[in-house]
């Protein structure tokens, strides 16, 4: 059957039900994943089975096998010797839970991904940065096993930089999942001042800047040292000898509690700060949706650092350390949506599927407009 071209929306509609689950699963996984840290469960698999893998122990032979896997590593010899084989059931589920997650999301992102090419629902335009996507969720499965290959020998962590560019990789997969999403959309083109999108994509830039000295202020533990706001080791700005004693200098900017720690207060201020800019910007030039994104932006970065800042000041109990890992997400969302409404051109709406329009078969018949 032929269908006549069709607005990108409800062209897209089947796409962008089958992405908006992808992307959901994503936020899923990363909070799970955080949960895996915060329990110190992400060691508790020392091996990787891409296939094999993803079934758990399933006689009590196999579950001593992969405690007795456990017990070679540092972590349970310096931290955790005496565990008991129900206690090391618990942290293996956490890190079985996020691998068999990731698992799926590769599922869930294949197998539509090529029903849709088969049927001709997906145009030129948009099959490289899908098949980018998916090449990049490929890329993540080998990152988690580099981090966790990080912690299985002579540490008792996983590599802070490591668990960061995993986080980082699996933020960036989400965010441009999110951005495709809304270039499928049927929008007009928001009338808007070149500033706002200025200030727009250095806010989702920043955005990004922070989430990566986040996550290492997570592997390092740093949130459970100085707990004290505004203050942080006695003073508003630290001794410099104190940020920067280790050798070279830039080591600090990765390794030194503090120093990571204040690079990430810093960083929460700038955001909070052009965020505020950049909500005033847009309420008095009457931006329309992109002054409601503004405000929606900077309010969820408001909650975020107050968020970040109990998170502090009680030394980062899992509860909260959650809710601010699952705030960042938010953050995010609504940076990467300011920054694409700002960016989008009249032509970028409605040419988007160029090339599937008028040979699109049957898609629109199996998810009809509501």
């Amino acid at each position: 059957m032929t269908i006549a071209a069709a607005p990108p929306s409800s062209r897209f509609r089947g796409v962008r039900i089958w992405l908006t689950l992808v992307a959901a699963l994503i936020a899923v996984m990363v909070l799970v994943g955080g949960a895996t840290r915060l329990t110190e469960s992400g060691l508790s698999i020392v091996e990787w089975k891409p296939v094999t893998g993803s079934l758990p122990p399933l006689t009590e032979t196999q579950w001593h096998t992969a405690f007795d896997g456990y017990k070679q590593i540092p972590q349970y010899r310096e931290l955790n010797a005496g565990m008991t084989l129900d206690q090391f059931k618990t942290i293996f589920w956490w890190e079985w839970s996020h691998r068999l997650l990731g698992r799926v999301i590769g599922i869930v992102y294949l197998l539509p991904f090529l029903w849709f090419l088969w049927r001709g629902a997906i145009g030129p335009e948009w099959k490289r940065a899908l098949w980018i996507i998916f090449a990049l969720g490929a890329l993540q499965g080998a990152v988690g096993w580099w981090m966790v290959a990080s912690g299985l020998s002579q540490r008792t962590e996983v590599s802070q930089v490591r668990l960061a560019t995993h986080l980082s990789l699996a933020l960036i997969i989400y965010a441009a999942i999110v951005w495709t999403l809304r270039r499928m959309a049927d929008r007009a083109r928001v009338a808007a001042p070149a500033r706002l999108k200025v200030t727009a994509l250095a806010l989702l830039g920043l955005t990004f800047v922070q989430l990566y000295a986040g996550a290492l202020v997570a592997g390092l533990r740093a949130g459970r040292l100085y707990n004290t706001w505004p203050m942080i080791d006695g003073a508003l700005i630290p001794d410099a000898a104190r940020l920067w004693f280790e050798s070279p200098w830039w080591k600090n900017l990765f390794d030194n509690h503090l120093t990571v720690q204040f690079d990430h207060r810093m960083l929460a201020y700038a955001l909070w700060t052009l965020a505020a800019l950049h909500m005033i910007d847009a309420l008095r030039t009457r931006a329309g949706a992109a002054a409601r994104g503004a405000v929606l932006l900077f309010l969820a970065l408001t909650v975020q650092a107050a968020l970040g800042i109990f998170t502090v000041l009680y030394a980062a109990p899992i509860d909260l350390a959650l809710a601010h890992q699952a705030m960042a997400l938010v953050v995010l969302t609504l940076a990467v949506l300011q920054a694409e409404r700002l960016t989008a051109t009249r032509e970028d709406r409605t040419a988007l599927g160029r090339g599937a329009a008028g040979r699109l078969a049957v898609p629109s018949e199996l998810f009809p407009s509501a």
